[in-house]
C-alpha cells in the first residue's frame, strides 16, 4: 500500500508558521502535483513527506503507517532533487548502484537491476561516463533511474526540471508522464510551472501561504477554480478581470464594469443579494465582432501586440481596464487600431468581490 495522508498536519519555524492545519489524501497509484507560487510551502510539505524536515503537529501517514518518527530511509519513499545531487567521482553506474551497495545487495542484483533501469530510461550509453560529460536532460535521469532502482513505494520530485531549458523540460516532462504510466507508483511532484502541473497530473493540490486553495484535476482546476486566486493563478495568459456592480431586473442580471453593462440570463450563478463582484474571462474567450454587435462588449485602441505563433495577444484598454484577448494570428488586428469583442455567458467567470469566493452554482 502506498497511499498517503496528512491529517492536521502543521509546520512552523519558530513563531513563523508555513503550513497551517494542512489535510489531504493522495490514492494510490496517484499523480499528484503540490502546485503554487514561491514561498507557498510545497516544497516544504514534501520534505515533511520525505523525512527531511521535522512536523511540527498532525500526521502523515504512508501506506497506512504513521511515518512522523520514521527516518526517510525506512518511509519507503525516493526522492529525486532539482540539483540532480549526483557524485561527480562516480561514473553513471555506480551512482545508480549507490543506494543498494549500501543495502548490501549482492553483486549480480545489482548488475540486473542497474540494467533493467538504465534501458528504461535510454541511459546504456553514457554507464561508464562521469555526470560532468552528460547534458542536464541526461543527469537528471540518472537521478531518476537512482531514485527507480529502490523500487520505492512513493516516488518524491521537488521541481526536477527547473534547471533545465525549454526544450528540455518538454521531453523530460514527457518522460516522467511515461514512467509514471509504467511503474504506477504513487508519486508527489512539486513544481510552479502550471504548464508541468497540468499536462502531468491526475490531481493538483494548489498551495498558497501554507493552505490549500483547491484540490481537482488539472480540468476542474482550470474550468471551476474556487476563488479568483486560483482564477488569476492558472491560465496563460491571465484571466481578465473587470470589478462590476450587480443589478436584476425583468431581463435577468446586469453587471456594470469597465466602461460597459453586460447582460446575463444568471442561472448559473449564485447573484442573490450580491452588489459587488468580480468577472472573470480567459483571453481566449473573448471573440472579434464587427460594428454592428451592441451586446456585452468589450471594446477599445490595440496598445499591444504579442505574436505567438498560431496566437496572438492583443491588450487593449477598455473603460480604464487593460484587458488581453487571445486571437487567430491571422485574425490579428493592426497595432493602434479599434478592436471589439464579445463573450459567451457559458465562459464566464463570477466571484464574490468581498470573499474572492466562486459564484458559480456547485
Amino acid at each position: 500500500m502506498s497511499a498517503i495522508t496528512c491529517s492536521h498536519v502543521e509546520k512552523s519555524y519558530g513563531a513563523t508558521s508555513v503550513i497551517r492545519d494542512l489535510n489531504l489524501s493522495i490514492e494510490e497509484h496517484e499523480f499528484v502535483v503540490f502546485l503554487g507560487p514561491s514561498g507557498c510551502g510545497k516544497s516544504t510539505l514534501l520534505r515533511m513527506l520525505a523525512g527531511l524536515e521535522d512536523i511540527s503537529g498532525g500526521e502523515v501517514s504512508i501506506g497506512g503507517k504513521v511515518v512522523n518518527d520514521l527516518d526517510p530511509g525506512d518511509r519507503g519513499i525516493a526522492m529525486v532533487f532539482q540539483n540532480y545531487a549526483l557524485y561527480p567521482h562516480m561514473t553513471i553506474f555506480d551512482n545508480i548502484a549507490f543506494g543498494l551497495r549500501r543495502q548490501k545487495v549482492a553483486k549480480t542484483e545489482i548488475q540486473q537491476r542497474v540494467m533493467a533501469v538504465s534501458s528504461t530510461l535510454g541511459l546504456d550509453p553514457y554507464l561508464g561516463r562521469k555526470p560532468a560529460e552528460l547534458s542536464g536532460g541526461q543527469q537528471q535521469r540518472v537521478a531518476i533511474a537512482r531514485a527507480m532502482i529502490k523500487t520505492p513505494k512513493v516516488f518524491l520530485f521537488d521541481e526536477p526540471l527547473s534547471n533545465l531549458d525549454a526544450k528540455l523540460r518538454n521531453h523530460m516532462r514527457i518522460e516522467i508522464a511515461r514512467l509514471h504510466q509504467s511503474l504506477k507508483t504513487t508519486t508527489v511532484y512539486v513544481t510552479h510551472d502550471q504548464l508541468e502541473a497540468m499536462t502531468l497530473a491526475d490531481r493538483i493540490v494548489l498551495l498558497r501561504d501554507g493552505l490549500i486553495e483547491q484540490i481537482g484535476s488539472p480540468a476542474e482546476i482550470y474550468e471551476r477554480p474556487a476563488n479568483v486566486f486560483v482564477a488569476g493563478f492558472i491560465g496563460t495568459p491571465n484571466m481578465n478581470f473587470i470589478d462590476v456592480t450587480v443589478s436584476h431586473g425583468r431581463g435577468g442580471w446586469t453587471l456594470t464594469g469597465a466602461g460597459a453593462d453586460f447582460t446575463l440570463d444568471g442561472g448559473r450563478f449564485n447573484l442573490e443579494g450580491v452588489e459587488r463582484a468580480v468577472l472573470g474571462i480567459r483571453p481566449a474567450d473573448l471573440k472579434a465582432v464587427g460594428d454592428g454587435h451592441a451586446g456585452n462588449l468589450l471594446q477599445g485602441t490595440a496598445d499591444l501586440i504579442e505574436f505567438h505563433g498560431n496566437d496572438a495577444l492583443v491588450t487593449f484598454g477598455a473603460g480604464g481596464k487593460e484587458i488581453s484577448a487571445l486571437v487567430s494570428s491571422r485574425a490579428c488586428p493592426v497595432l493602434r487600431g479599434n478592436v471589439r469583442y464579445t463573450f459567451d455567458e457559458e465562459s464566464l467567470h463570477l466571484f464574490d468581490a468581498k470573499s474572492g469566493k466562486s459564484l458559480l452554482r456547485r
